[in-house]
């Protein structure tokens, strides 16, 4: 069993009604980790989720606070929740470099996954923002500093190129669709398992005395749909598969 800290994949929405000549606006807090929160639990990993929001604030500063965890899983959160602390950005005091200090934990021992969405890797606008970071660097795959998003409405399938690999433990038959990624290219060492329309989906890479792995689609919608993140028995085997590479030594 893995103890696995789950940092992003919620959001605040606002919307604005508009009735005749008046207005009012509306907020509400949804979160996208359920699907792979569920999936882990259930395969008997301990889950703590640290939510977009908490991000800046609660994110582990010191090597000793992500001792804690055995993986940190980047989830459609951008380097900057990471980066821009209250006191560094609010009141201009220096702070902890908490990508720094969490690539140094990566090669000294520790695990990382990045999951794909719009603010993962560059993904909307560039906004993901962790081109030219030393997370870029210690990840299995080149971050552009560019938009990465490919975007498949009719849906695009996962190609398995080693069914054996460790990752893959568990996970048989043709793969659900997929609507979308962020498009990466994989480092010279790396390898890289399963692949979607070239690119790679699935890749994973040792760096230093840690391990680093990354899936390039969402872990839930819009990216992946219900067939691929509800009702696909391959989902919670791929993931726990994740984990427990990551935390092989």
């Amino acid at each position: 069993m893995a103890r696995i800290l789950i940092a992003g994949e919620s959001w605040i929405t606002t919307t604005t009604h508009a009735k005749g000549v008046d207005e009012f606006t509306v907020h509400s807090y949804a979160e996208g980790v359920t699907q792979l929160r569920t999936a882990l639990t259930d395969t008997g990993h301990d889950v703590v989720h640290l939510p977009g929001h908490l991000v800046p604030t609660d994110f582990p500063e010191t090597p000793e606070a992500l001792a804690e965890y055995d993986v940190v899983v980047l989830s459609d959160i951008g380097a900057n929740s990471l980066q821009l602390a209250p006191g560094v950005f609010e009141r201009s005091v220096a702070g902890a470099d908490r990508i720094a200090t969490l690539a140094d934990w990566v090669t000294g021992g520790g695990a990382l996954m990045m999951i794909g969405g719009y603010l993962s890797f560059s993904g909307w606008q560039a906004r993901g923002a962790y081109a030219g970071t030393r997370i870029a660097d210690v990840l299995p795959v080149d971050v552009a500093p560019h938009d990465d998003r490919v975007e498949r409405p009719a849906g695009s399938v996962a190609v398995v190129h080693d069914p054996t690999h460790a990752v893959l433990s568990g996970v048989t038959g043709e793969w659900p669709a997929l609507l979308g990624y962020n498009r990466l290219v994989a480092k010279a060492d790396a390898t890289v398992p399963v692949t979607i329309d070239g690119d790679p989906l699935v890749a994973v890479r040792t760096e230093g005395a840690g391990r680093t792995a990354v899936f390039t689609s969402d872990c839930s919608p819009h990216w992946a749909p219900p067939a691929f993140c509800e009702a696909w028995a391959g989902y919670p085997a791929l993931f726990d598969g994740l984990v427990r590479w990551l935390t092989a030594r």
